[in-house]
């Protein structure tokens, strides 16, 4: 009878413990949801490889790219995931800011909780340098005349529309297409004759382009004498960020620990130097500094749609 009693209460102990199992007990994925080398995959794999060491359980990157659909098919599937701490979501502003705006159900209401916002792009308007004008200016008298083409990563996506509303003075381009990655490639080959892209992605051919802007409220250390759209058409002050996200109902606990890695990944020296290298702004914005973050450019975006419906 005693022997019962105690395998009983083992049972019960063991139970309990399972139950109430410590987070994390198995792998956890986050996903990005462009093709692998750029910013965001980048320090998003440091986050990954600093939870995994001071956690003791794989973290791994998985790359989900959207076959010219942005961020959204991979921010869909982060959606759908259960809310336990072992599927992260990094995104860039437009899954929370605009997702919820272009009728995809899973991402209406924005199914998100922020962990935090780690990264702001260098992101630029770029054309090769045997192109005939040097300036967004010289752009926009050649393109009353002559064909320009634009590759982007998605015509719903931030830094395109940023893009279509400053050159909404006479001129348009000829043809825009989205791809999933926007390299030196796509420039070389002749696919497109702009591209709106971020630094890294064009640096291994930075010399051989000329940036005509960048896109934010600050010029890039990389390029600092190529002013901003928003010192060119006053007001287009969005910044293109990339945060941590959760699927809404993950407990507190995951979160913090998400936190905590993410915080000690980007105080690493090799965080400091791809910084210093590309011109991206790393930091570490907490869940409601990213809420306020979030607001704020959704007023933004608002202001954005109208002056492109005018």
């Amino acid at each position: 009878m005693n022997k019962m009693i105690t395998h009983t209460a083992l049972a019960l102990v063991l139970s309990a413990t399972a139950a109430f199992a410590e987070y994390p007990e198995k792998p956890v994925e986050f996903i990005v949801p462009f093709p692998p080398g750029d910013l965001e995959d980048v320090l998003t794999r440091m986050i990954a490889d600093k939870f995994q060491e001071m956690y003791g359980v794989p973290a791994a990157v998985v790359n989900k790219p959207g076959g010219g659909g942005g961020p959204f098919p991979g921010a869909v599937e982060v959606a759908g995931a259960k809310p336990d701490g072992y599927t992260v979501g990094s995104f860039v502003i437009d899954v929370p800011v605009v997702g919820p705006t272009i009728g995809i159900p899973e991402l209406d209401p924005n199914p998100f909780d922020p962990v935090g916002i780690f990264l702001t792009y260098p992101f630029v308007i770029a054309t090769l340098a045997s192109q005939p004008y040097d300036t967004w200016e010289e752009l926009s008298e050649y393109a009353k005349t002559n064909d320009v083409s634009l590759g982007h990563y998605g015509s719903f996506l931030a830094p395109t529309q940023v893009t279509f509303c400053a050159q909404k003075s006479g001129w348009d381009f000829t043809s825009e297409a989205a791809f999933d990655l926007l390299d030196c490639n796509v420039l070389a080959s002749g696919d497109v004759d702009i591209v709106n892209a971020t630094l890294q992605t064009l640096l291994p051919c930075i010399d051989d382009l000329k940036i005509l802007a960048s896109i934010g409220e600050a010029r890039t250390p990389v390029t600092p004498d190529t002013p901003t759209i928003a010192e060119l058409v006053p007001g287009l002050t969005l910044s293109l960020w990339n945060g941590l996200f959760l699927p809404k109902g993950t407990p507190q606990e995951a979160a913090d620990k998400i936190e905590a890695a993410a915080k000690a990944a980007l105080e690493t020296d090799a965080a400091k130097k791809l910084a210093q290298d590309t011109g991206a702004l790393i930091y570490w914005k907490d869940a409601a500094q990213a809420s306020d973050q979030i607001a704020q450019d959704i007023e933004v975006n608002t202001e954005i749609q109208q002056l492109l419906d005018n």
